[in-house]
């Protein structure tokens, strides 16, 4: 797979599909307690973070689609993560064969409207992939700052759930 075939490009940010140079600034961000808080609640190691980068691979030679790394267009300083996904999740009821985004930034890149840059990006991408094919996220009811990124960008709660014994809204984006 050529990963500039899938590049996508916003005023200030460039997402891509990963490569393996990326493992490290990918291991930093999900090795932080401040990221994982509220995605399984507990950091990552190395061969977790390993697994997530194949897993993300993947995913774009089977299904067409994945995660982007996301950095600063100016600098090439690494932003974080964000993707379209189909993780079989153990939910009820199941999310189906819904493209599932979801996004992590380091915290050092919260704050200043990158997500919603990034989260809008990829819908872009994904309604000139997909017309008229919706798309969710599950996210923590605790997790405000991904609740509001998720409504600034057209995705709406349409009910609560819970997976892996936790409680998780299940949003969704009307194509």
């Amino acid at each position: 797979m050529n990963p500039s075939a899938f590049e996508i490009e916003t005023d200030r940010l460039i997402l891509r599909p990963h490569v393996r140079e990326d493992f490290d600034d990918s291991y930093a961000l999900w090795s932080d307690e401040t990221v994982t808080r509220f995605i399984g609640g507990k950091p990552f190691s190395r061969e977790e973070v390993w697994s997530r980068l194949l897993r993300y691979a993947g995913h774009w030679t089977l299904l067409g689609y994945g995660y982007w790394v996301i950095r600063e267009k100016g600098s090439g300083r690494f932003v974080g993560e964000i993707g379209f996904a189909d993780y079989q999740r153990e939910m009820d009821p199941p999310l189906g064969d819904t493209p599932e985004i979801g996004w992590a930034l380091m915290p050092s890149m919260h704050g200043i409207g990158y997500a919603t840059e990034a989260v809008r990006g990829a819908l872009t991408w994904a309604e000139a992939s997909w017309p008229a094919r919706d798309t969710v996220c599950i996210i923590a009811p605790n997790n405000v700052a991904s609740r509001r990124v998720a409504a600034k960008c057209g995705y709406v709660e349409e009910r609560q759930t819970t997976y892996k014994g936790h409680p998780t809204g299940v949003f969704r984006h009307v194509g």
